[in-house]
């Protein structure tokens, strides 16, 4: 794990970075951002589709960035550094190294990261056998302001591919559980903490992993449902179902299948600041050369 802090003068700098007191939050699921080849995983990052990968973030311009399927740290500073010569300067920095040795999860942030604790050791049982959290989660503590602090949480959780350890889909849902156990503990010790929930949850809003992460009641998450700005403003039909905007983030080949897997929540006393119209899928030609997923971006604002 690794950050960089800057002096109180560049805090304030970066704090001034932000739009008419509004701060955007992203998550990216960039797809193997490999240098280098691995046993399982030997296709790297071509130029093109680390140039396309810079023109999703430079279309969304977010003040901080979670990274899901990164590489190590020497591919996350070269990101950061075509990032930069680009004109979009993340000056701080987490890479979270866990369990799976070939990609992980990592954050790019323009505002200040003031504390951070990387969960890399959490276990949870499948018939008394213990597992480990594949990619670990990252929490970090974002300054946004003098007078607003916010608490990012990053996951990326077990995938849909099979393994000989256990069912895949149970995975995933212990995975989730220990996500959840972490939110609870945060709201049961600041009810009004200002959470971000957010990553590569690998599942649907029906099923039961990402029902466990929002869970219910008073410390329920809030779904705000990024969707592409192409005028779709109609209601669901029935009125309890969601509208029918374009939400898809995930593109299956295999079969030819596009699902909303990644997403950005929000705990109830952030919920009260979210910008509807800042909050969105950016939709970008030839997306799919950067990576199998989409995007995404919300924004609240601040007091």
């Amino acid at each position: 794990m690794k950050s960089k802090s800057l002096s109180a003068l560049a805090i304030f700098l970066c704090a001034g970075n932000l739009l008419a007191g509004s701060v955007r939050v992203a998550t990216y699921n960039v797809e193997t951002y490999l240098d280098q080849p691995t046993a399982s995983r030997p296709r790297l990052k071509s130029p093109e589709s680390k140039a396309k990968i810079r023109e999703a973030i430079a279309a969304m311009n977010p003040n901080v960035l979670a990274l899901e399927e990164m590489g190590g740290t020497n591919e996350l500073l070269e990101l950061r550094a075509t990032l930069k010569k680009d004109g979009i300067e993340f000056p701080f920095w987490e890479h979270i190294r866990c369990f799976d040795t070939n990609i992980h999860i990592a954050i790019l942030s323009k505002l200040p990261i003031v504390a951070s604790r990387a969960h890399t050791n959490e276990v949870f049982l499948l018939d008394g056998k213990r597992f480990q959290v594949k990619r670990g989660f990252a929490e970090v503590d974002v300054q946004a302001a003098t007078n607003f602090t916010f608490t990012l949480f990053a996951a990326h959780l077990k995938s849909h591919l099979a393994t000989p350890e256990a069912d895949e889909a149970e995975e995933r849902l212990g995975e989730a559980k220990v996500l959840r156990g972490l939110i609870d503990a945060r709201l049961a010790r600041e009810p009004d903490a200002k959470l971000v929930v957010l990553g590569d949850f690998n599942d649907t809003k029906d099923s039961a992993p990402i029902r466990q992460i929002i869970g219910r009641g008073k410390t329920k998450l809030f779904d705000p449902r990024p969707a592409e700005r192409n005028g779709d403003t109609a209601p669901g039909e029935p009125p309890y179902f969601e509208p029918r905007n374009v939400t898809w983030t995930y593109f299956y080949g295999k079969t030819d299948t596009y699902s909303r897997i990644d997403y950005v929540l929000l705990s109830p006393a952030l919920k009260k600041n979210w910008l509807p119209a800042e909050t969105y899928i950016p939709t970008i030609p030839n997306w799919g050369i950067a990576s199998d997923h989409r995007p995404l971006v919300a924004a609240f604002s601040m007091p």
